[in-house]
């Protein structure tokens, strides 16, 4: 069993896949408190479903893409299980997880867009760098930057662990907290080969809209 928070159908926000129809299987729980979470309803709220009902769920809205988020998914062990079924009913999965949970199990199929906390999240001590030797090329890590120490330390982890030479990442702001054009000035005077992201589900609705 999982306990699951929210199933819904909406647009990719983020990601190389943004703009695409998906199927969200928001998961409960979470073991970190960033100090910019935009899902904190997630941490405790939902109710048990099988993965058998869950993935019975996903299939009612027709959609190729499934996306399994939280919350942080991996907290639920249950969860690797999920999204192998998944893979092996011919869906294509991504796995948005926090960074600081083991992805070494995660099914091969599975398109895994990863966070490195940085400074300002208040989580960076909980990255698990482990992690990152187990990302595919077709994998996404992700850093979500709220101020220029932020930044900084990105292109430290960038070269210090190679991470272009890794997989595809991902850069994008904290909402209301830095503006995007000072993430981008910095992105294209460094010359960086990243790819900037807005949330866009945050524009298309109300930032603080569930189930989008």
């Amino acid at each position: 069993m999982l306990k699951v928070n929210e199933i819904y159908f909406s647009l990719q926000g983020e990601s190389s896949r943004a703009g695409l129809p998906c199927v969200f299987v928001r998961l409960t729980y979470c073991n970190l408190r960033c100090t910019y979470c935009d899902t904190e309803y997630a941490f405790y709220e939902g109710e048990d479903r099988s993965v058998d009902e869950i993935i019975n769920e996903v299939k009612k809205y027709g959609c190729n893409l499934v996306e399994i988020t939280g919350g942080e998914p991996l907290v639920q062990e249950e969860s690797l299980n999920l999204m192998k079924k998944l893979c092996a009913e011919g869906f294509d999965v991504m796995l948005e997880t926090a960074g600081n949970m083991p992805i070494c199990n995660v099914d091969g199929r599975v398109n895994i867009i990863m966070d490195l906390k940085c400074p300002s999240s208040g989580m960076m001590k909980k990255n698990l760098y482990e992690n990152i030797n187990h990302l595919k090329e077709t994998d996404e890590l992700k850093f979500v930057i709220g101020d220029r120490e932020d930044y900084d330390w990105m292109n430290e982890m960038i070269i210090q662990y190679d991470l272009n030479n890794k997989c595809k990442i991902l850069v994008s702001v904290v909402f209301d907290k830095l503006e995007p054009l000072a993430l981008v000035n910095w992105v294209l005077e460094d010359k960086l080969d990243v790819r900037f992201q807005l949330q866009m589900h945050k524009f298309i609705w109300q930032p603080e809209t569930k189930g989008v």
